[in-house]
């Protein structure tokens, strides 16, 4: 067993030097013999986040292959072998895993009492670990998920959940990528508040209207933006007041609709969970000045944001998503159990 590797990863980076394994370009994924401060995972399911899966379904289907999940399980093939880890080229992102815990080096940093053979989701993004994929069973392309053959890296730094015995492992793991979400709405949202969601139909908007609306209460307004009829019941059902009909990336349309249904008073807080690009000024326009902008979405460019709101006078505070938040895996399950009507939409999307 190798020793002397950084509780960060820094060890397993392989271009550029002197760079964490996030923003890294190439890693190391030689599982033939891991580092003391390591935990090795034989990786069971692959759940890429929502930005990058689209995006890649996206750019693969306009290259117009026979089969599309064959098309997909190729480029993950592709991606692993030459960058080490399952990072996005184009949009940085990664998404999550489940796997069993195979090895656990002596001086790897528990957090969570784990032993070999139990079965873990991953809480850091695939776009740090180490990843080696040996073979890619299946490609779920109505749940952004691939189920493979293949092991991984955690590093001493990074974070996991033992899989709850109570919930079907993929439905954990889909609730588990979008943890972050309701945590951070949990403390952004208060009593009152005006709360307007785009992408309110989605993994994480789902579980962000029903916390809004906890936190808002009878006195607060949650609105959801969706951009099809078919998602106004869900959002309803799930803890919206309003639903409003819109194409997230049309800004001047978001702002007079949220106008409208706020008596223009605008939103307190937004939050924007959408998968797709350029819906940054929408978010900032449905703001009230001095109110609260918290971008989840993997797919939100930050220059856009920053210089946006320059460049209309908008002065919103700006929160970038952090997938990580304290308890945000214990808040989201414990969520999911006693919402019957989460529960019902997470079985009827993930589980199989």
């Amino acid at each position: 067993m190798k020793t002397g590797g950084s509780r960060y990863g820094t060890h397993r980076v392989i271009e550029p030097i002197g760079v964490l394994p996030q923003p890294a370009r190439v890693v190391n994924n030689d599982m033939s013999e891991i580092w003391d401060n390591e935990m090795l995972i034989d990786v069971i399911r692959l759940n890429i986040d929502s930005a990058s899966f689209h995006q890649i379904k996206t750019k693969l289907e306009k290259q117009n292959p026979e089969n599309l999940e064959q098309a997909f399980a190729d480029h993950i093939i592709d991606l692993t072998e030459r960058t080490g880890k399952h990072k996005n080229e184009d949009t940085g992102s990664g998404g999550m895993l489940i796997g069993i815990v195979k090895e656990i080096g002596p001086n790897f940093e528990m957090k969570d009492e784990v032993k070999v053979g139990d079965k873990i989701a991953t809480l850091v993004s695939l776009s740090l670990t180490p990843l080696k994929v040996k073979k890619v069973k299946r490609v779920l392309l109505d749940k952004d998920q691939a189920e493979i053959e293949g092991e991984a890296i955690l590093f001493s730094s990074g974070i996991y959940a033992k899989l709850p015995d109570d919930m079907d492992e993929n439905l954990a793991l889909s609730v588990l990528d979008v943890a972050g979400a309701p945590a951070q709405v949990e403390r952004l949202v208060k009593p009152g508040d005006n709360v307007v969601i785009l992408g309110a139909n989605g993994k994480s908007g789902v579980l962000c209207n029903a916390v809004a609306k906890e936190r808002a209460g009878v006195s607060g307004n949650v609105i959801g933006i969706v951009r099809k009829e078919d998602y106004v019941q869900t959002c309803i059902e799930t803890g919206c007041d309003e639903v409003l009909i819109a194409d997230a990336t049309d800004a001047i349309a978001v702002e007079e609709m949220v106008k409208s249904a706020t008596n223009g008073e605008m939103a307190d807080v937004v939050i924007n969970v959408v998968n797709v690009d350029n819906t940054e000024m929408a978010s900032i326009m449905a703001c009230k000045d001095r109110g609260i902008v918290y971008f989840f979405s993997m797919a939100t460019s930050f220059t856009k944001a920053a210089l946006g709101a320059e460049g209309i006078g908008a002065d919103v505070d700006m929160i970038l998503g952090n997938g990580y938040a304290h308890n945000h895996a214990m808040i989201s399950l414990d969520l999911l159990r006693r919402n019957e009507k989460l529960m019902e939409i997470f079985k009827e999307r993930y589980t199989e």
